[in-house]
């Protein structure tokens, strides 16, 4: 009797054209075709990430209701067309894009001025039509993100006046579907056959959105195999170190919360949303392996080491 469950193969591609593509895993145990289909799917819609166009600040306006002279579209018009300019971003930190034209002229991506960190994937999107001999200014905050984050998430902190505060799309994926059919695999005929379509929005490949959705898993994965042990006791020499700094023991610091760290919003965010809850969490884990969550950087790392070391924590070694 057969009592293993097989391995399937590794993707195939099927076809790869623009920028959809389609791939198949073939000689999946039964029922293993939706349960790693419908996986995939969600962590390639919900998990990779992206860069996009958090705020713009437009010479002369201070809200998104206004009209500019000489411009054919309104600001709201603008704005939307800005949203629709696909950005590929090397690094986590954000950039700043800018845009200066004389009318008349028609305005696209490719006028925008970029730093080296940025590139455009779409240069013809029509952005406005300048049509009065006016100068046309404007600059633009790009950052990289996860998902939909909604205008409300991103202005915590206040903006300067006339900064125009975005809904940001981050998520590189168009489309992404799949389908499970049956195969033979031996003397059985109701093995699985995953067949997936991606379709991105130029920033990356198909293919490199379906191999980081496998290696988020993989990873994802990894961090739950085991049980939780219970915190190791602070060291003695931390614990008196940490009083005589009046700062909180360091026992009772590893309990202390990542929001009560004083991190910057950003880094306790990627933190947190990598199951890092408690000061006792984050002192297992190792440099590198923080460098694994989305923005955190080696300047994201420093910021946390100083924090733990006010406390008597230090991060794992390597």
């Amino acid at each position: 009797m057969e009592y293993h469950i097989t391995l399937p193969s590794k993707p195939r591609v099927v076809s790869e054209e623009g920028l959809q593509g389609v791939y198949e895993i073939d000689s999946l145990y039964p029922g293993y075709g939706h349960t790693l289909g419908n996986s995939l799917r969600r962590i390639i819609l919900s998990s990779l990430s992206g860069a996009a166009i958090t705020s713009v600040k437009i010479e002369g306006i201070q809200h998104e209701f206004a009209t500019i002279e000489g411009v054919h579209e309104s600001v709201m018009e603008i704005l939307l067309n800005l949203k629709r300019v696909h950005f590929a971003l090397q690094g986590d930190e954000p950039q700043v894009i800018r845009l200066t034209v004389k009318g008349p002229k028609v305005v696209t991506a490719a006028d925008l001025t970029l730093p080296s960190q940025v590139s455009i994937t779409n240069p013809d999107q029509h952005i406005c039509d300048v049509s009065g001999k006016i100068t046309l200014e404007l600059e633009a905050t790009i950052e990289r993100g996860l998902g939909y984050v909604p205008r409300e998430v991103l202005t915590k902190e206040k903006v300067d006046i006339g900064t125009i505060a975005l809904d940001a799309t981050f998520t590189p994926i168009r489309r992404v579907n799949y389908e499970v059919e049956n195969m033979r695999v031996g003397d059985r005929t109701d093995f699985n056959r995953l067949r997936i379509l991606i379709e991105t929005n130029g920033t990356l490949t198909s293919r490199e959105a379906l191999e980081k959705s496998i290696e988020i898993m993989i990873h994802q994965l990894k961090a739950i195999v085991g049980f939780q042990e219970e915190a190791e006791q602070s060291s003695s020499s931390a614990g008196s170190a940490s009083d005589m700094m009046g700062m909180p023991a360091a026992k009772d610091a590893s309990k202390m919360k990542i929001d009560d760290l004083g991190l910057s919003a950003r880094i306790a965010s990627a933190l947190t949303d990598g199951g890092i809850k408690t000061v006792a969490g984050l002192s297992k884990k190792t440099a590198s392996a923080l460098k694994e969550l989305d923005g955190v950087g080696d300047k994201a790392i420093e910021e946390i080491e100083e924090a733990l070391a006010k406390l008597g924590h230090v991060l794992k070694g390597e």
